[in-house]
C-alpha cells in the first residue's frame, strides 16, 4: 500500500500575448458605451406629480356617506365626488402617460 503523500499542484506556465501593430483605423476606437437609462430624474418626477394627482383624486372622492345607512344623503352628489375628483384622476394619468412617452434630452 501506498503512504499518503502530497498531491503536486500543476505549474502555472505564464501566457504570452502577440503584440498587434497599431493601425490608423485601431487608433480612433470609440470609448465603451455608457448604460443609459430610460428615464431622467425629470422622466420620474412627472411620474410622482401624475400619482400625487391620482391619489388626491381618489381621496377628494371618498365619504359622503350618511351616518344611518337607512337614511339618503345628498352628499354624494356634491361638486368635490361628481365632477372634481374625476378631473384630478384624469389629469393624473394624462400626466403619468406624458412622463412615460417624454424622451431624455440628449
Amino acid at each position: 500500500m501506498e503512504k499518503n503523500r502530497p498531491i503536486p499542484k500543476p505549474v502555472k506556465k505564464p501566457v504570452q500575448v502577440p503584440k498587434v501593430p497599431v493601425t490608423s483605423s485601431a487608433k480612433h476606437v470609440p470609448a465603451a458605451k455608457t448604460i443609459d437609462f430610460a428615464f431622467t430624474k425629470e422622466n420620474y418626477r412627472l411620474m410622482l406629480i401624475g400619482l400625487a394627482f391620482i391619489v388626491v383624486g381618489f381621496i377628494l372622492m371618498i365619504g359622503g356617506g350618511a351616518a344611518n345607512p337607512n337614511d339618503f344623503s345628498p352628499a354624494i352628489f356634491n361638486f368635490q365626488r361628481l365632477t372634481l375628483s374625476p378631473i384630478l384622476i384624469l389629469t393624473g394619468y394624462v400626466i403619468e402617460i406624458f412622463a412615460i412617452m417624454k424622451k431624455p434630452k440628449d
